[in-house]
């Protein structure tokens, strides 16, 4: 169960990290709730799968989602480049991922 909490806390730090680009600066009310929201949830969820994961565990595979996920949104949401060597290190990323889920298990 520690692992799907642990899923969900990376799908919501995709949320705020994409958030703070539609917040403007924080000058717009409802982006910024969702962000802050995002944000509040997802270092909640962290803390909770961290009561039975290692934390160097969690903590990467939870900075490898949101960090694919933000990327590949930037890409499909906001033009951003999709170059070979972006894509190839994003999947080096997601290969540590399972690397890291496989070692624990």
């Amino acid at each position: 169960m520690n692992w799907i909490i642990l899923f969900v806390a990376g799908l919501l730090e995709i949320g705020w990290a994409i958030g703070l680009k539609y917040t403007d600066g924080f000058t717009k009310l409802w982006p910024t709730v969702g962000t802050v929201f995002s944000l509040i949830a997802s270092f909640l969820l962290l803390g909770l799968a961290l009561k039975t994961l290692p934390v160097g565990t969690a903590y990467a595979i939870w900075v490898g989602i949101g960090a694919v996920g933000t990327a590949l949104l930037g890409i499909l949401l906001f033009g951003e480049s999709a170059d070979i060597f972006k894509l190839v290190s994003l999947g080096l990323i997601c290969a540590g991922i399972v690397g890291l889920k496989l070692a624990h298990a």
